[in-house]
């Protein structure tokens, strides 16, 4: 008996992309529209589904909200179907012309990449998100999910199909892998049938598939976010901004994993963080200073922290509290703990949080706001692939502007070189 294999698979998701990439632009938005009707139609089946995928994940999982589907997230998502459709096509641009000495004419042209691979975990938004990005840079997309979501990530995949060939697209456009470990290689190795790889999850799953892919790879890497509250802070307004990034998404890679704090205001401080993090019973791993505040304050979810806790991605309702004696320490501490994914500072002097901005390397820093505003659709970029952690190709919400390339066209009369 033969080995299953992704080839056949792969090789009609190829053939499938310069269907896409012909099509025209007022059909290109259509089909997003299309989508997102399907999505407002068809929400109850789709929760079903997503249902049968909540029923196999322990509810105290980090994972879980990341897994759940909701009217309003359905909602939201139908909302950036539309806001991605009205994005201009970032494929067919002319970047730049000139005529050579030589009479020939040259022209670079924006171009879609061609097939985009995504491995991601837990979150089916992310096939819906990923799947109108891509379509609409005018790529192909192979999508492989995690076995969590797998019900929500079929039925959803099943709409994007109705919705291509509502349009005279071929399904093969958008292909859903199985979720086979033994397949995954095939995938990373697949250098004839898929241009560029982006993995989006857990840390270890992104440096899997960089040590292990063929394929050009572009990370959209972990999340550990401080805020770093300084002496000059104005306290209401930095307790409203670290509750604010670590109790409204907890899961997600924009959150806070760290509140970093001057000594000097840190007394003053605890008590104003104290009820909101209580209520919501967020669990703190503190250093030696912070936990005597905190435990004078009476908080009930207190550890000490160990050299562990710093420099974790929580992904859940939990944080670490680092007290610093000026800002030189809170950027020595973000510098050696930091994902380069999103930092802040809170603030009111401004020669320092310009400082901040200027000297911390990070994909988005923020003064006196939440990191949580890290995200594709808060930016006007209609929705991401992912928050890029690197610095080649793309930095921050990964977008729509960025699933292109560049081609160069030469038009001459038969020149030669000589």
């Amino acid at each position: 008996m033969s080995s299953p294999t992704l080839l056949p698979l792969l090789q009609a998701t190829a053939r499938a992309a310069p269907a896409v990439a012909a099509l025209p632009d007022a059909d290109n938005q259509a089909l997003l529209l299309t989508l997102a009707g399907l999505l407002r139609a068809e929400t109850p089946h789709i929760l079903q589904a997503n249902a049968a995928d909540l029923d196999r994940m322990p509810r105290s999982d980090a994972r879980w909200d990341r897994l759940q589907l909701t009217e309003a997230r359905l909602a939201a998502l139908a909302d950036s179907l539309h806001a991605v459709a009205a994005l201009p096509q970032p494929a067919g641009q002319l970047l730049l012309q000139r005529r050579l000495p030589n009479g020939l004419n040259l022209e670079k042209v924006s171009v879609p990449l061609g097939v985009v691979g995504v491995i991601y975990e837990s979150r089916p938004n992310v096939t819906i998100d990923v799947a109108a990005l891509c379509l609409r840079a005018g790529n192909a997309v192979v999508l492989r999910g995690g076995s969590d979501a797998l019900s929500s990530n079929t039925f959803l995949v099943g709409l994007i199909h109705r919705a291509l060939q509502q349009h005279g697209l071929p399904p093969a456009a958008v292909l859903l892998l199985p979720t086979d470990r033994q397949l995954l290689p095939e995938l990373l190795t697949a250098t004839r049938y898929v241009d560029v790889l982006i993995p989006r999850g857990s840390e270890q799953l992104i440096q899997f598939v960089r040590k292990n892919a063929l394929i050009p790879t572009i990370e959209t890497g972990a999340g550990v976010c401080h805020t770093y509250v300084h002496a000059e802070a104005d306290l209401p307004k930095a307790a409203a901004i670290v509750i604010n990034a670590r109790v409204s998404r907890p899961s997600v890679c924009n959150s806070l994993d760290c509140l970093i704090m001057d000594t000097a205001i840190a007394a003053d401080l605890v008590p104003l963080l104290v009820p909101e993090l209580e209520k919501y019973g967020v669990e703190i791993y503190a250093d030696a200073e912070a936990c005597d505040l905190f435990r004078k304050n009476n908080y009930p979810h207190l550890h000490a922290a160990s050299p562990d806790d710093f420099g974790r991605e929580w992904l859940s309702l939990k944080m670490s509290v680092k007290t610093v004696a000026g800002p030189d320490e809170a950027l020595a501490h973000i510098a050696e703990f930091s994902s380069r994914h999103s930092e802040a500072i809170v603030s009111e002097n401004k020669m320092l949080c310009e400082r901040f901005l200027r000297e911390v390397d990070a994909a988005a820093v923020f003064a006196n706001a939440s990191t949580r505003f890290t995200d594709g659709g808060e930016f006007g970029l209609g929705a991401e692939i992912g928050i890029s952690t690197q610095k080649l190709h793309a930095r921050g919400p990964f977008a729509l502007e960025k699933l292109v390339t560049e081609k160069w066209i030469v038009r001459g009369q038969g020149q030669i070189r000589i």
